[in-house]
């Protein structure tokens, strides 16, 4: 509603001497198909339209300019015969028309167009286009015990398959994608929800030479393709994945002595590939929509792996355009389905309009980027977004008390501490919090929100305080820097009032709000020691797994680290039993999941997503403190490594692509002594931080080069 990109290409290499024809093929794309959780066709308009400006320079200097008009003819009768993101597409062969975009093309059955105006922006595209990025070939082909036949690929992607396919004409061949295989091996639709087919259909034109087919609009997150009506048998070697993402740069490395957490890298790295397509999506086959608090969550990770600059500045631009068509506040998902999933209850999940953590992503974006590329025009472009989302919460804050103290008779003191506080608003709060959360019970998906949304809100709105003076500073705004510090110092005093009992205990007692309340700043000093020890209780008793929701849990190791139990941290990291990272290696995962057990140890398999990048933001702690990589100045124009080598890896090699160039680190350990060989970017220097009980040979500030460092205890 607010723009339309446009995309340039140099097309030279296509043009012929003489008459040239241009031709467009039209797919519903996300403009008329179906899109979002809600599943519902045509959201943004029902009239599918094309406009282009071809611009020709000749040899001699003289220019042409050809733009569409009333002479342009169009068709239905192609061999497209529908084509949707969720259902797939449906190919026609026997009606294809060759020939159809060249000037010898007979096309006076064909319709005329209407020429219409458009009144929403034009604008140039910014940032790397999707495109074709991978092509992986066929595993296995598989008969399964329910006499399936199913296509293996070995490796869950988001893209399409391109088949080889030979047989009499009308043959009709249905591809059907699925992540899972279920409890069985049989094959598994998983994902539920209105109008997620993911089912392509190729109807042959019979061919005797064999004919070569891939969708053109549509693609689906799949590793296994079930295969109907194959004339004959088909063999691996007939079937192609073909992996689609915007084609952004990787910008890091990893590798270690331990291959399920190497496994763990390639599995993040899969689902950012997967999931950063066009928008940051939170999955790419049940909803695709640009949830704000999965970026928010997974941004220090993306922007580790791949070069997300462009693509976030580009999103940012929607999230702008979305927030100053409303009041401030940021929508939970960008860009805004246009139309809403259906009613929900006062209190649900669908009347949920701004949130905690979700909309923090404009001021925690921002701030990652400029901290990653060392480019300030992203606090710049973002700054008045961000003071805009901060009044958002200041001023609900003031209006609205938590449901559970509307009619509740309070002191003077305590309702000016409230009205401090961004308490009283519906959030998702500390979402998919394991202990509170039953696949079994469709009803607990609201117990997170319930039980931690509350807490959640001014904790958010503290960091967001923070992160807004931050941006102020940097842009020599030192006045209104200042304002915002002491705003939010007044809203931990009025925190730390409301919700801390002077011991440092929290009234709710979960792993999630000790860490965020930790890691944010919301414990005064004197009461750090009793919400540490509180915490690390809370863990032991959880059987020395995490419990921590979507929004806290990558903060968890850190918080731990910081606070001196290192050794409980590493334990997390190495659980093996769900909820925990490893879990879903041991299950043969090859992306991150939704949920912690999405495969029961049983083998059933539940209905979420097996491509979520949301908890693979661990990734961000391997690289910062296994391999010790961590960026002091914006843009690693000064750095600091500090290895872990009291841990259980030996040897970690891990590289990170500055905006200087590559600042890698390898370091192997044996026993009480360890080599670290670094490689420093030019015009940046890096300190070597030996970790505690460890000492460095040499010097500790190294400048550009690649240098070698002995430690030892």
């Amino acid at each position: 509603h607010h723009r339309l990109p446009f995309q340039t290409y140099d097309v030279t290499a296509l043009l012929t001497g003489g008459e040239n024809v241009l031709g467009v093929q039209l797919g519903d794309g996300w403009f008329a198909g179906r899109i979002a959780m809600a599943g519902i066709s045509a959201q943004y308009g029902d009239r599918l339209r094309a406009t282009w400006r071809l611009e020709v320079t000749y040899a001699d200097g003289t220019t042409e300019t050809h733009e569409p008009g009333p002479d342009v003819r169009s068709t239905t009768d192609g061999p497209v015969r529908y084509s949707d993101l969720f259902i797939g597409e449906r190919h026609d062969a026997r009606r294809r028309l060759p020939g159809w975009s060249t000037p010898a093309f007979d096309d006076t059955a064909w319709a005329g167009v209407a020429v219409v105006e458009v009144g929403t922006p034009v604008v140039p595209f910014l940032g790397e286009p999707v495109r074709r990025v991978l092509e992986l070939p066929c595993v296995a082909v598989l008969t399964t015990p329910a006499g399936e036949t199913v296509a293996d690929f070995g490796q869950v992607v988001a893209g399409r398959v391109r088949l080889r396919v030979r047989g009499p004409a009308g043959t009709a061949v249905t591809l059907e994608h699925g992540e899972v295989l279920d409890a069985d091996g049989c094959y598994c639709h998983n994902i539920a929800g209105w109008n997620k087919d993911q089912t392509d259909t190729y109807v042959l034109a019979g061919d005797p030479e064999g004919e070569t087919w891939e969708p053109l609009f549509t693609f689906h997150g799949f590793r296994y393709v079930r295969l109907t009506g194959w004339p004959g048998t088909p063999t691996p070697a007939d079937l192609t994945a073909v992996v689609l993402a915007s084609d952004l740069p990787t910008t890091s490395g990893w590798e270690s002595s331990d291959p399920s957490l190497d496994q763990l890298h390639r599995n993040t790295v899969w689902s950012a590939r997967g999931n950063l397509l066009s928008i940051p999506t939170d999955c790419p086959q049940r909803e695709r929509a640009g949830w704000t608090g999965d970026l928010q969550v997974f941004a220090p990770t993306a922007a580790t792996l791949l070069d997300v600059a462009a693509f976030c500045q580009r999103w940012l631009a929607n999230l702008r355009l979305e927030q100053a068509a409303d009041d401030g506040t940021v929508p939970v998902i960008v860009p805004v389905p246009p139309v809403p999933m259906p009613g929900d209850e006062p209190g649900g999940l669908f009347v949920i309009s701004a949130a905690a953590g979700w909309g923090d992503v404009i001021t925690v974006l921002p701030t990652v980027l400029w901290r990653r590329y060392g480019d300030r025009r992203f606090l710049a472009d973002n700054l008045d977004a961000m003071r805009a989302w901060v009044e958002v919460q200041r001023r609900e804050a003031a209006e609205h008390l938590p449901a559970r103290l509307r009619d509740a008779e309070l002191t003077d003191q305590q309702r000016a501490a409230h009205a401090l506080l961004w308490n009283g608003v519906a959030n998702f709060g500390d979402w998919l919090t394991p202990s509170l959360s039953d696949s079994a019970d469709p009803d607990s998906i609201m117990a997170a929100p319930r039980r931690t949304g509350e807490i959640v809100g001014p904790l958010f709105q503290g960091l967001s305080l923070d992160l807004v003076a931050d941006a102020c500073d940097e842009l020599g705004l030192a006045a209104e820097a200042a304002g915002y510090r002491e705003e939010a110092a007044a809203v931990r005093q009025a925190f730390a009032e409301v919700y801390l009992d002077g011991r440092g205990r929290l009234p709710v007692d979960l792993q999630g709000p000790y860490v965020l309340a930790l890691r944010h700043g919301f414990v005064p000093d004197d009461q750090v020691p009793g919400a540490v020890a509180r915490l690390v209780r809370l863990v032991h008793e959880h059987g020395d797994r995490l419990d921590t929701g979507f929004l806290s849990v990558p903060h968890l190791l850190d918080v731990l680290w910081e606070h001196g139990h290192a050794d409980l941290a590493r334990t997390l990291l190495w659980q093996r039993e769900a909820p925990s990272w490893l879990y879903q290696v041991d299950r043969g995962a090859t992306t991150t999941w939704e949920s912690w057990d999405a495969i029961k140890p049983d083998g059933t398999v539940g209905t979420s997503s097996f491509n979520h990048y949301a908890f693979g933001c661990v990734v961000d702690v391997l690289y910062r403190r296994l391999a010790g990589i961590v960026e002091t100045a914006p843009g690693f124009r000064t750095s600091r490594v500090t290895p872990d080598l009291d841990g259980p890896l030996h040897h970690v090699a891990a590289h990170v692509d500055t905006p200087y160039g590559r600042l890698a680190v390898r370091w192997d350990r044996d026993g009480d002594r360890a080599r670290l060989d670094l490689t420093v970017p030019v015009g940046t220097t890096t300190e070597v931080a030996p970790p505690p009980g460890w000492s460095a040979d040499g010097p500790r500030e190294l400048g550009s080069g690649s240098h070698t460092v002995t430690l030892h205890r």
